[in-house]
């Protein structure tokens, strides 16, 4: 992946806050299966999509990791694998390379190593029996993941709460929004730690009374 000026700035920008806040900008983006979760908790992933199919074997996958570059996301649409697809080898040669992360749509082992590394690692579970390595399936073609198809260049954001794909058209149209509900939140949590009560930061009574009687209505914070 050449990373351009403005790519790096986006990322420098989605790092800056979560995905809670992405999502709340843009209620239309696509989020994966609560499904997937984080081998590792506590890191941010941010990337483009390069994308691999496969089946009960992890040719394909050797193939996709050898092509991935620099702050790329390997997604990996296992087609409902009953085996692993990805362990502690492919995981620390993710790592050395410099991927931003890697998501498989199936399963994974060796999750002692994987775990003890800084790069996002999603799964659906654990097998500690592999695949085969003698099948060809495909690469950077669009993929099931999660739930939503994947496109190679779409950008993934996870984090501990899950994952986002988007375009990048998509993100930079929502980031404006979800930098002000970042800012926003930020205050809101200060506030309630210096012992300010919500209610007296919301107009929940009042939205809840006009929701009860027909009346137009939206919840706001009075901040």
């Amino acid at each position: 992946m050449t990373t351009s000026p403005d790519y790096a700035a986006l990322t420098r920008r989605l790092a800056a806050i979560d995905s809670t806040h992405l999502a709340d900008a843009d209620k239309t983006i696509r989020c994966c299966d609560a499904g997937l979760t984080p081998v590792r908790t506590g890191l941010k992933m941010i990337g483009r999509a390069h994308t691999v199919r496969c089946c009960e074997d992890f040719l394909t996958v050797i193939a996709g990791l050898a092509a991935a570059e620099p702050g790329d996301v390997l997604v990996i649409d296992t087609q409902g694998s009953r085996r692993a697809v990805l362990g502690e080898l492919f995981s620390l040669e993710a790592a050395r390379k410099g991927l931003a992360g890697i998501v498989v749509d199936g399963l994974i082992r060796d999750t002692s190593t994987i775990r003890t590394l800084d790069l996002p690692v999603y799964a659906r579970g654990t097998n500690p029996q592999a695949g085969t390595i003698s099948r060809w399936f495909a690469t950077q073609v669009p993929v099931p993941c999660g739930g939503v198809i994947v496109a190679p260049g779409d950008i993934l954001f996870g984090d501990d709460d899950g994952i986002l794909v988007a375009t990048p058209a998509e993100v930079l149209a929502a980031l404006p929004q979800a930098e002000t509900i970042a800012a926003r939140e930020a205050d809101l949590i200060a506030r309630l730690r210096a012992g300010v009560p919500l209610g007296d930061m919301v107009n929940a009574a009042e939205h809840l009374d006009n929701v009860k009687a027909g009346r137009p209505s939206a919840l706001r914070f009075e901040i």
